[in-house]
C-alpha cells in the first residue's frame, strides 16, 4: 500500500458547515458561514467556532460574546455559500437570502428560522491560536424545528437533509450505514441461525458460495474454457458408465 507524503495541513474532512448568526450592540444582525466548528465537551455542553480576526463578525463576537450556530440543509446550500463569501460590511445577508431572523430563547443574537437546529451559545474563552482565533462557548439552549419531530417526540435530523463540507465542496448526507454500537450489538436469534446454516453449507460443499457466484451474472454463472472442458469430460464419463451398466 503506497502513501504520498504531504506537508502539514488541515485534511479533517468532511465537516459540518454551519451559519453562525450574531448581532452587534445596536442589534444589527449578521451571518457568517463556518466549517471550523466542533464539539468541545458533553457535560457541560460546550462547542467552539474558529474565526479569522479580519472577518467582519470577529469584533462583534468579541464584544457581545454571544452567537447562534444554525445547522444547514440541502435547501440552504446557496445561502450557506453566499454568507461565507459576502461580507456583512457590504450587505444584509438576512435580506439578500430571504432568511428569517427570529428571537433566540436565551441569547440576544438572532436565530435563522429556516434552520432545523439552532444552538445558542455564550463565549467563555477565546484562544488566539494563529490564522484563526477559537471561541469556546457554553451551549445555553437548543431550539429544534417541530417539523422533524415524530409522534414519539423523537427528532429526525436526517429528514432535513443536512449539509456537509469537504475540501471546498458541499455535499448531502448519504445512506445510513450503521448506528452507534452496532458492531458489538447482540444479534437476533434468527440472524444467528441463518449465519450458522450458511457456514454449515459452506463446510459441507460450499453451497452458499456457489449460489453467491451464480448471482453475479443475473443468476447465470460465468462459463470459462476450463469449465467447458470439465463439462465435456464429465459428459463423456457419464456415457461410459451408462454403457457399462447396460453390459451388466
Amino acid at each position: 500500500m503506497s502513501k504520498e507524503l504531504w506537508k502539514p495541513g488541515n485534511m479533517l474532512y468532511p465537516l459540518p458547515v454551519v451559519m453562525v448568526s450574531l448581532a452587534d450592540a445596536e442589534g444589527h444582525p449578521n451571518i457568517i458561514t463556518l466549517a471550523w466548528v466542533g464539539t468541545v465537551c458533553t457535560n457541560p455542553p460546550m462547542v467552539s467556532i474558529s474565526v479569522r480576526p479580519e472577518r467582519y463578525s470577529y469584533p462583534i463576537l468579541k464584544e457581545t460574546g454571544e452567537f447562534v450556530i444554525n445547522l444547514t440543509t440541502k435547501d440552504l446550500t446557496f445561502a450557506t455559500d453566499y454568507c461565507g463569501v459576502k461580507s456583512g460590511r457590504d450587505v444584509d445577508k438576512f435580506k439578500e437570502m430571504g432568511l428569517t431572523a427570529i428571537p433566540a430563547s436565551v441569547v440576544k443574537a438572532p436565530m435563522i428560522g429556516e434552520s432545523p437546529v439552532n444552538i445558542e451559545c455564550r463565549v467563555v474563552k477565546v484562544e488566539e491560536l494563529g490564522s484563526h482565533h477559537m471561541f469556546i462557548a457554553d451551549v445555553v439552549a437548543v431550539d429544534v424545528d417541530e417539523a422533524y419531530m415524530d409522534e414519539k417526540d423523537t427528532f429526525h435530523l436526517s429528514m432535513a437533509k443536512p449539509l456537509a463540507y469537504s475540501h471546498g465542496r458541499y455535499y448531502g448526507m448519504g445512506e445510513e450505514l450503521g448506528s452507534f454500537g452496532y458492531s458489538v450489538r447482540k444479534q437476533e436469534k434468527g440472524a444467528k441461525a441463518g449465519r450458522k446454516t450458511s457456514r454449515s453449507a459452506e463446510k459441507a460443499g460450499g453451497t452458499g458460495k456457489v449460489r453467491k457466484s451464480a448471482d453475479v451474472n443475473g443468476g447465470k454463472k460465468a462459463t470459462t474454457r476450463q469449465d467447458s472442458q470439465s463439462k465435456a469430460k464429465g459428459q463423456s464419463t457419464g456415457i461410459l458408465r451408462k454403457e457399462k451398466k447396460r453390459q451388466k
